[in-house]
């Protein structure tokens, strides 16, 4: 009987044992939070600035290579993509394995990977192409308007392939940042009146269609991406981030060097540095910036898919829209009018509103958590007190 009641004892004090380590390790998890959550923040900042910085540079620069001179569609496409190289010293950086579980995950064949950076790089090339269009016939002003439909074309395909939910505050961001860009075609400066007056009709309706088209296969290949990680990767790193840039890059570039030399505008590129008005320099340092602002727009694009969703990622992009007709003004000398000013309030108004949908989201995360630590520690109470 002695025997039996010791191991009996022996037996509930183990389970006490198992209880205080997993109340243990659920109160290290609720502490935790606050420096993931930090870490989360200062990432998702990082990659937003990079999105609204080199989006709006990268655009103004693109116009700027048209309207002193540049008439290759090919060219200006493929230095949106050819900045892959800047990349591949990230892709060495070897990873600290700090979470074991990382390992179990079953990593995916060869085919499929390269498969979808091959679709995705054709996906890539197509649209800076079509974009390319669009930023040679709009004025950009016209061009941004254009550009706010991915968000409304992003919603749908996040809804139906990413389970997107749609709460009142994403529609109100969805709405506001729609507004906001809708309200630079109000604005009719003077560099827009003499840019329509330089384009046919034609033009402007095919640059019109271009920029639409792209804009949605813009918004169909973010949330591809996005569903892609979840289906295939199953995982998030800063490696797979630099990995997906430079692969889906060098698919984008191999088409697109194709398409250079074989509808002969290669051979135009020297009489065109030439006679670029601003000189050969100038000519050579845009195509150099434009290319390492697009690229960098790629890893902060994938970035806020990994760290949020397609949908987010596509808020920041027509958040740094308005950026570009501001940018304009302090560089190109564009007038600043109180429609430009409105368009920025309203675009800071949708971001925050989107921000504050994954505030709300953060607390009911880390309420749910302090519940399920409330429920272990009654469960541990009970058996003491039995």
């Amino acid at each position: 009987m002695g025997d039996s009641s010791a191991v009996d004892q022996s037996l509930v004090q183990g389970e006490e044992v198992k209880r205080e380590e997993i109340i243990s390790q659920n109160e290290s998890q609720l502490k935790a939070p606050t420096l993931v959550h930090y870490k989360w923040w200062i990432q998702m900042i990082i990659y937003s600035i990079l999105v609204l910085a080199t989006q709006a540079i990268g655009t103004l620069l693109g116009r700027i290579y048209f309207e002193k001179g540049g008439n290759s569609k090919w060219l200006a496409t493929l230095v949106q993509t050819i900045a892959f190289p800047i990349l591949i010293p990230f892709l060495f950086i070897k990873p600290k394995k700090t979470n074991k579980t990382i390992e179990i995950i079953k990593k995916p064949s060869f085919i499929i990977v390269s498969s979808l950076y091959t679709i995705l790089g054709l996906f890539i090339a197509g649209n800076c192409m079509l974009y390319t269009i669009g930023l040679q016939y709009l004025p950009v002003t016209t061009y941004s308007l254009i550009c706010a439909s991915q968000l409304g074309f992003n919603a749908i395909f996040s809804y139906f392939l990413n389970k997107q939910k749609c709460t009142p505050y994403i529609v109100n961001s969805l709405v506001i940042l729609t507004i906001s860009s809708s309200l630079l075609v109000l604005h009719n400066d003077d560099s827009s009146e003499r840019t329509n007056n330089k384009m046919s009709r034609q033009k402007f309706i095919f640059g019109f269609l271009s920029t639409l088209a792209a804009s949605a296969g813009y918004a169909l290949m973010l949330s591809i991406t996005q569903l892609a990680l979840q289906k295939i990767f199953k995982k998030e790193s800063f490696r797979l981030i630099i990995e997906m840039s430079t692969y889906q890059s060098i698919s984008a570039t191999m088409v697109l060097l194709i398409g250079l030399f074989a509808s002969g505008e290669w051979k135009k590129l020297v009489k065109e540095m030439n006679e670029y008005e601003l000189g050969k320099i100038s000519y050579v340092l845009n195509l150099i910036g434009t290319s390492i602002c697009w690229q960098f727009y790629t890893v902060g694009s994938v970035g806020l898919i990994f760290k949020v969703s397609s949908l987010f990622s596509n808020v920041i992009s027509i958040l740094g829209l308005p950026v570009a007709p501001v940018l304009a003004v302090i560089f190109l000398h564009d007038k600043l009018s109180g429609i430009k000013v409105m368009s920025m309030v309203l675009a800071i108004w949708g971001f925050v509103s989107y921000m504050y949908q994954h505030y709300l989201d953060d607390l009911k995360d880390k309420a749910e958590k302090r519940g399920k630590l409330v429920e272990l520690s009654e469960v541990n109470n009970l058996i003491e007190r039995s």
